[in-house]
Formats: structure tokens, C-alpha cells, sequence
């Protein structure tokens, strides 16, 4: 079908409505993970950078050589508001890790915990990684398996069992690729639904890749800030700077037990996005860059290891993204998920759709203009006096008595200022605000420079909210907090702060 029969995209999954002009156009068989993205993604990085060579073309070619292709995008089910010319330009693709134990012995099996090989088709690791037209950055964003939605023509169900109803759909006479390409297809059909987009490109790897690979570059450091038990599959890790590879590196990027008060699906997709960062790190290091034995055996192993859909062209994807670098390199995870329950079984609900309309526009809006650095800076004059602002502080710092000093340093200050106890642990000290109060949280985060902002539309106009993460030192101290962000804050719902390629903090 062209490009032109296909459907117009459904009013509700727009993520250009209600957009300004000039805004751009843009026990262990329940725990088998694997984190996909790192292991595409450093092949081809680490190709890119040296891509102008006769080197950086042979390795390409290496890769072109040895990669496996599948019939994986869709001609229907799989549309897009930039438009149907954007491939090439700006760019979607899927990254999925499919549970499969091709390539590995019986010892390997079980010294790997990689649970019953029954099953083998569900898609446990999705991300979505956009790339500008002008390769200047590209944006991971998760989707979590557990997310209940709508699989086109097989009803509701979790997301990870659309690559499954996709092979079990085809004829039982036809070939294995035919079926693994119909799970692809059902999988983008999916995704492009929820999100709105259009899926350009398709990746797909297997575990025996990840293991490889891991080892070929030295392991990945990660960094927790507390141990951690998993009583699923007794992985332990220490608090702490440590470096994985193997089979600690795939207990790692599959934990969800022992993490946290909650122990969900968000707390192994925070592992992945830590451990993918950390792998892209080490790619894109020196020891990486300079030393071309290591460069092969990476090429090779992604070569080797990954299935991409037919039209992706690696030369044309190596040419846009040879200026991303890690601070350009991001992780989001689909916003306002909660928990619910379906039929007995635990499932993340999805928030309404406003909620994914604006995330996904904004994944996809074209980047802000640079500035002038000559022209002048204005600083808007503060429109409310600190006496007028009431500051609830509470304490994620995991420091007794934070919120309480924090209140009293405010309240000389000032403000009117008072504890409001303990709030679940977080690395990111935030500043949460209802919509419209714009002003009194910029009067507080003169006093706690580099806080997060955030919108909270349950907050009382006027009130605003200091939650302390252990980044924060003091009142008047600057905080290393990621970039302020606006998007509302849905009750109950899973955070995931987003962070950078370069970030190289604590997680939980």
C-alpha cells in the first residue's frame, strides 16, 4: 500500500493538537529481561565516529554483511502527522529484545537464569528511539511490558504479548521468519497506536548477544545508591560504584524485586536506561575509539546478533548520528502509568490521553532555536514577595530531620515555611507547583538553585511543595538537578526522572 492510502492518524492520538504555531512538527520464568537498545546502538556509535575513514566504511560493511533482516514494518496500522516523507530525516525506531535461547548451551542456560524456555516470543524490553533530522541528539523512551493497552485486532492485553499474537497469527505452514515477521508487524502496529507516531525502523536482538557483548567491552559501570536483594532470583548488589558484565549485567537489567517500596516494572526499566547509558559510555570511550581489534569484535557481535527490518540502510543511520554524543543521548519512560489489575493479573493502566498527546508531541517537536549569546539578557522581575508563598517541605533525602531544617532556613527567609514529613526516597530534589504559580516557585528556587520543576495540579494556588532528594546540601546551596520539567504530575503514578547518556549518579 503507498504511503498516500495510508489512514489518517485519529484525532485523539494527534501530538500536534492544541499545539501553538511555531511549535514545530515534529520464582524466574516470570523475570527473563534484557536490555536491547545498548547493544544496536554501540555498534553503530562506535562505527559512526569513524565512519569517514576507509576503516569506519569497512566496519559498516562488516555490519551490512552479517546482520539478519526481517519483513518487519507494517503497511497499514502504522501512521504518522509529520507525515509519511519524514524516514531518513527525522526517524522512529523500535528497539525490542525478544526472550530467545538460540546459540546457548545447557550450561549457559542455567548459569545465565535465563527460567524456562518456554514461551519464547514475548517482547520483555521496548524503547522507542527518536532522532532529529539534523542527528543532533537522540531520545530513549521506554515502554514498560506491562502496560495494558489495545493490540490491534486481538482486543486489550499487556504489551508484551503483541509479538506473540503476531506469530501465532499467520498460517501454522508458514516459516519461522514469516511468523517472528508478523509479531514484528503486530508490535509496531501497536506501538504506533499508542503513541501516535509512525515506526520508521525496526531492531531486534537476542540474549546471547547482550552476554557477548557486555564482556567485549570490559562490563558497564553502574552506581546504586543501596543494596539490593532479588528474592526471585537471588541476585544480590551491593550500594555503590561497580562494573557488570554477564551474567550479573543480565540479573541486573531483569531486577524488579527487592527494588524500592513499590518493586515494579519501572524499577527494571530504570536499570535498563543506567545500563544502556553506561554501555554507550564505554563505546563512545577512548579505549573504545582508539583501539580497532575491540571496534571489530562490537560490529561483529551486533552483526551477528541483531535482525533489522529490510529498508534500514546502516550507512545512511551511521551519516545521521555521527555528532550524538552522551549528554545528547536521553531516557524518558511513558508518563502517568499506575497500577491495576486485570482478570487476577497486575497490569499498568494508562493515563489519559492528554497525558501521552503532549508527551509524545514533545518528544517529537523540533528543537529550540539556539540563542543569540550577544544579545541581551533579560531576567523577568519575581511578581510575588516570599511572605506570600506557602512551602510544604517534604523529605526524600533519606537524611533525619532534612525537611525539618530546610522549613526553618525557609521560613527565616521568609516564606511560610513548615515540614511535611517523609516522601518516598528520590535522587532529584523538586519544586512542584499548580499551573499558574509560575512565580512562587521561581522565588523558591532562587533560594534552592538547580531544583527540578514541576506541575502539580492538585497543590492549592499559592501553595508549593519542596521535596528533598539526597542531591539536596542546603537552603542557598545549588543542587545538581536534571532539566526542569513542566509535565503534570499524575497521581499514583510511576516517575522516572529522565536523564542523560553522561549521567553517571545513583539510582535506586
Amino acid at each position: 500500500m503507498s504511503p498516500e492510502e495510508r489512514s489518517a492518524l485519529p484525532a485523539r492520538l494527534d501530538p500536534r493538537l492544541g499545539r501553538s504555531p511555531g511549535a514545530g512538527s515534529t520464582g524466574r520464568t516470570g523475570t527473563r529481561r534484557l536490555a536491547v537498545a545498548a547493544r544496536l546502538m554501540a555498534g553503530v556509535l562506535s562505527v559512526v565516529l569513524v565512519a569517514g575513514s576507509g576503516w569506519g566504511w569497512y566496519l559498516i560493511r562488516v555490519a551490512e554483511a552479517s546482520v539478519n533482516r526481517t519483513d518487519a514494518i507494517p503497511t497499514t496500522g502504522n501512521s504518522d502527522v509529520n507525515g509519511n516523507t519524514h524516514a531518513g530525516q527525522e526517524m522512529n525506531m523500535l528497539l525490542v529484545g525478544v526472550d530467545s535461547r538460540a546459540g546457548l548451551t545447557a550450561d549457559q542456560v542455567d548459569e545465565y537464569a535465563t527460567g524456562n524456555p518456554d514461551g519464547l516470543n514475548n517482547t520483555d524490553t521496548m524503547m522507542l528511539v527518536h532522532i532529529p533530522a539534523d542527528g543532533s541528539a537522540a531520545s530513549f523512551v521506554s515502554f514498560p511490558r506491562d502496560m495494558y493497552v489495545a493490540i490491534p485486532g486481538q482486543g486489550r492485553g499487556k504489551l508484551n504479548s503483541a509479538y506473540s499474537l503476531g506469530y501465532d497469527s499467520v498460517d501454522e505452514r508458514s516459516t519461522e521468519e514469516e511468523k517472528r515477521s508478523a509479531g514484528a508487524r503486530l508490535l509496531i502496529q501497536t506501538i504506533s497506536s499508542l503513541s501516535g507516531l509512525q515506526i520508521d525502523h525496526y531492531a531486534e536482538i537476542n540474549l546471547l548477544g547482550f552476554i557477548n557483548l557486555t564482556q567485549i567491552v570490559g562490563g558497564v559501570d553502574v552506581d546504586l545508591c543501596a543494596a539490593s536483594d532479588d528474592s526471585v532470583t537471588g541476585a544480590h548488589f551491593d550500594a555503590g560504584p561497580q562494573t557488570l558484565s554477564g551474567a550479573q549485567a543480565l540479573l541486573f537489567v531483569r531486577q524488579r524485586h527487592g527494588v524500592g517500596e513499590r518493586s515494579s516494572d519501572f524499577d527494571r526499566v530504570a536499570r535498563q536506561q543506567v545500563f544502556i547509558a553506561g554501555m554507550l559510555r564505554n563505546v563512545l570511550s577512548s579505549n573504545t575509539l582508539l583501539d580497532p581489534t575491540k571496534q571489530r569484535q562490537i560490529v561483529e557481535q551486533v552483526g551477528t546478533s541483531v535482525t533489522l527490518d529490510q529498508g534500514l540502510d546502516i550507512f545512511t543511520l551511521a551519516a545521521q548520528m555521527q555528532n550524538v554524543q552522551p549528554g545528547s543521548i536521553t531516557f524518558q519512560t511513558i508518563p502517568g502509568l499506575t497500577d491495576g489489575e486485570v482478570d487476577g493479573t497486575s497490569v499498568l493502566r494508562l493515563p489519559d490521553a492528554p497525558v501521552l498527546t503532549d508527551f509524545f508531541a514533545n518528544l517529537t517537536a523540533d528543537p529550540e532555536p539556539v540563542a543569540d549569546p550577544g544579545a541581551p539578557v533579560t531576567e523577568a522581575p519575581a511578581t510575588v514577595a516570599p511572605a506570600d508563598v506557602t512551602v510544604s517541605v517534604l523529605n526524600g533525602s533519606g537524611v533525619a530531620g532534612a525537611a525539618a531544617g530546610a522549613a526553618a532556613a525557609l521560613a527565616e527567609s521568609g516564606f511560610a515555611a513548615s515540614s511535611g514529613g517523609n516522601a518516598e526516597a528520590t535522587r532529584t530534589t523538586t519544586i512542584a507547583h499548580a499551573t499558574g504559580d509560575d512565580a512562587a516557585a521561581a522565588v523558591l528556587a532562587a533560594q534552592v538553585p538547580g531544583a527540578a520543576l514541576t506541575v502539580d495540579d492538585s497543590l492549592v494556588e499559592g501553595t508549593v511543595t519542596l521535596t528533598l532528594g539526597t542531591d539536596f546540601e542546603a537552603v542557598g546551596e545549588a543542587v545538581a538537578a536534571p532539566a526542569p520539567t513542566t509535565e503534570p504530575v499524575v497521581p499514583g503514578s510511576y516517575v522516572n526522572p529522565e536523564r542523560t547518556a553522561a549521567d553517571t549518579s545513583c539510582i535506586n
